[in-house]
């Protein structure tokens, strides 16, 4: 299930900023060379993360699964001039292409590309930071949650991807994958530490600030 129609999408790609050159190239380059390419956050996507990352100039930024980069760039057009993004991924075998195309942009010098699983690599970044993009693998949402949670400052922002799931989380699907995250939403929901709201942006982002 597509949430917008694929006329919805164009239109609200045509009225945000172009995308830039090398995004357009590692989003062509990702569909057509890497498995699951839909997980590309996209030229949509994208600019929204860029704004919020803009609104908030973050001197520190955290990404739980880099993927193919494209989040990892978009959000590091926000960071202040000494900001730092670090991002996580567990993927061995993307680390030659992506840390290519972060070689190739304007933020070489402030992206800490970790590879490893999150849960243990979290834990050793001795940060506080000012946003954090979840985007991994689902069943893990509140794990991340709970061990970024003390790391982020007061009116930081939590974002969290795909948790609206194509949908499934209203139409009474019960596979696991879609239980774990309707049980997240249900979590961030109930949680009086943050203010929050769903974005129905491409599969739905959760957008958490931290009180």
């Amino acid at each position: 299930m597509e949430l917008l129609t694929e006329g919805l999408q164009a239109y609200l790609e045509q009225h945000c900023e172009p995308e830039p050159e090398l995004l357009g190239y590692i989003n062509r380059e990702t569909r057509l060379k890497v498995l699951m390419p839909r997980m590309v956050s996209g030229h949509y996507q994208g600019r929204v993360l860029t704004f919020l990352s803009k609104i908030i100039t973050p001197y520190r930024i955290l990404e739980v699964g880099t993927f193919t980069g494209y989040a990892t760039l978009c959000l590091a057009e926000g960071l202040a001039a000494d900001g730092i993004i670090y991002t996580i991924d567990i993927n061995e075998e993307l680390e030659e292409r992506v840390r290519g195309y972060f070689g190739s942009s304007a933020y070489e010098d402030k992206i800490d590309y970790r590879i490893g699983n999150a849960i243990e690599v979290i834990p050793q970044i001795d940060e506080v930071f000012d946003l954090v993009f979840i985007d991994a693998d689902k069943k893990n949402n509140s794990t991340y949650y709970d061990l970024i949670f003390d790391k982020v400052r007061k009116g930081g922002l939590i974002i969290i991807d795909n948790v609206l799931w194509s949908g499934k989380v209203t139409l009474g699907v019960n596979d696991k994958d879609t239980e774990n995250i309707r049980g997240f939403n249900e979590k961030v929901r109930t949680d009086k530490r943050v203010e929050k709201l769903i974005l129905p942006v491409r599969d739905g982002l959760f957008i958490i600030r931290k009180l």
